[in-house]
């Protein structure tokens, strides 16, 4: 997979991407992360990419033809179109289900925002799907753009060594993941559920099902109510009993 960041800030991308997960891909070739910096397409002598918005108002509103002219120069870079994501506070949720799909996708472009916000014409012009990770406001779309890449990157097949980590953990299938222990297995009077040191493989995965519907049931019932609609939508699915 290739992914292209179009952003005002390429700076902040270095550290996220040369650690752990996310350099592994790299190096072994499992995906392609490239930065382009919006600043770097404007007109003047300034770099300016923002003005005032038309109608008056707080802030200032980023302009089309620099994030026009980088995207058509990032397009013309690889000739795999790619699907774009705008990071937008506006956007369609983005969670696990999103993630599995943009990991399909040959490439992504990623276009981070700042200021108040997109003149609408890079919204309807330029054939973006507007992304939020969450209903807050940030001062960029650059941490969005890393959480959207984190999340998709390590579901690439060889990026977390074990493709079998990404199938279990919270979210993959509806259901909240179950609790980890490891060594010691008594810490400060909180020792390890017997089931898990005894060796029964069956007894140890019905436990952890049952851990993540009860997990789900307390923590997340928003969670719990889709689940139950989904099992009851597809039958095929592992019935919980609950």
């Amino acid at each position: 997979m290739r992914i292209d960041v179009l952003t005002l800030f390429p700076e902040m991308f270095e550290s996220p991407l040369s650690f752990s997960i996310l350099k592994r891909a790299q190096q072994q070739n499992i995906v392609q992360i490239a930065l382009s910096n919006i600043r770097d397409f404007a007109l003047d002598s300034y770099r300016k990419v923002d003005d005032s918005p038309y109608g008056g108002g707080p802030g200032m509103v980023m302009m089309c033809q620099p994030v026009f002219d980088c995207l058509d120069h990032v397009r013309s870079m690889d000739p795999e179109p790619g699907k774009v994501l705008l990071m937008c506070p506006q956007g369609k949720p983005f969670d696990q289900q999103m993630a599995t799909e943009l990991a399909a996708q040959k490439r992504l472009i990623l276009i981070a925002g700042r200021y108040e916000g997109f003149d609408e014409r890079i919204r309807t012009g330029l054939d973006a799907e507007a992304i939020s990770i969450g209903d807050y406001v940030l001062s960029g779309g650059e941490l969005s753009a890393m959480v959207v890449i984190d999340a998709v990157v390590r579901l690439l097949p060889g990026a977390l060594g074990d493709n079998q980590s990404a199938r279990d953990e919270s979210f993959t299938d509806g259901l909240l993941e179950y609790p980890h222990y490891t060594r010691p297995e008594n810490f400060r009077g909180m020792t390890v559920p017997p089931i898990l040191l005894g060796g029964n493989h069956a007894k140890i995965a019905e436990w952890r099902l049952q851990q993540r519907v009860e997990r789900t049931q307390k923590q997340r019932p928003d969670l719990w109510a889709k689940y139950l609609q989904q099992q009851q939508s597809n039958p095929t699915k592992t019935n919980t009993n609950e």
